[in-house]
């Protein structure tokens, strides 16, 4: 028992943290330098974001290891991130990349956090949001990124990516993706979705419904391409399950 407080003392301090940050950060520059890439409809992102000024770029909890790498380093993007452990070794992998972040989260902080979103997005910031993280249901849109579109104009767009071999975790209850140098990789991007700012709560409730099953789909095409099993959407973390229970 010793033992196993002195691991779960060690693992929550903050070197420990950025210990992990800094190795998953040359771990994904890694992979990405030796991956052959299939970088689908980025263009359209890039004239949406010079267009519209800033975009809400959203992308699954399961899927935001290699995220980072494909976003243009010339432009500003902050990511809402939650406070929690998992939350700040993303923050540390994002700062090295030059990703700002915003503490929150879909479920928690929310106040706060939507008034440094709006603000963001006023200026011109690019903001990510991860609306199936951190306490699930994974590969579920939350109504987090239609706020803020209904509210700015701003259009979400879904970014996703598929790599061959890739291992997935199929006890985290994202199912996250894992991916391995040297193999052919796929990153593709929605189109943009725009939430009318007078849309009644069902018209939002449509909308959620819409930009989930697109980039679901899409998400699920990539993985069929590069011979991937089929991954399970709705699942929840390990102790949501239990209190459900």
């Amino acid at each position: 028992m010793k033992l196993k407080k002195l691991g779960k003392k060690i693992i929550n301090m903050p070197l420990t943290a950025r210990f992990i940050s800094f190795a998953a950060y040359w771990y994904v520059r890694f992979v990405a330098a030796t991956a052959r890439w299939d970088i689908r409809n980025i263009q359209n992102f890039y004239d949406n974001l010079e267009k519209y000024g800033s975009l809400i770029y959203v992308t699954w909890h399961g899927r935001v290891a290699m995220a980072p790498y494909f976003w243009d380093k010339r432009k500003t993007l902050k990511a809402l991130v939650s406070p929690h452990r998992d939350g700040q070794l993303i923050v540390g992998v994002l700062n090295r990349f030059g990703i700002g972040n915003i503490d929150g989260s879909t479920n928690e902080h929310a106040q706060s956090a939507a008034v440094s979103l709006m603000r963001e997005l006023k200026r011109g910031t690019t903001i990510a949001i991860i609306p199936d993280g951190p306490r699930g249901p994974s590969m579920t849109m939350t109504n987090s990124p239609l706020y803020y579109a209904q509210k700015t104009g701003k259009p979400i767009v879904g970014v996703t990516y598929s790599m061959k071999h890739a291992k997935i975790i199929h006890k985290s209850w994202d199912r996250m993706l894992i991916p391995l140098p040297f193999q052919k990789g796929i990153c593709a991007v929605t189109k943009p979705f725009f939430v009318p700012e007078n849309a009644s709560k069902d018209e939002l409730e449509k909308y959620r419904q819409e930009f989930e099953k697109t980039l679901n789909d899409l998400t699920w095409e990539l993985d069929q391409e590069l011979g991937l099993p089929h991954i399970e959407q709705g699942t929840l973390p390990r102790r949501r399950r239990i209190k459900e229970h």
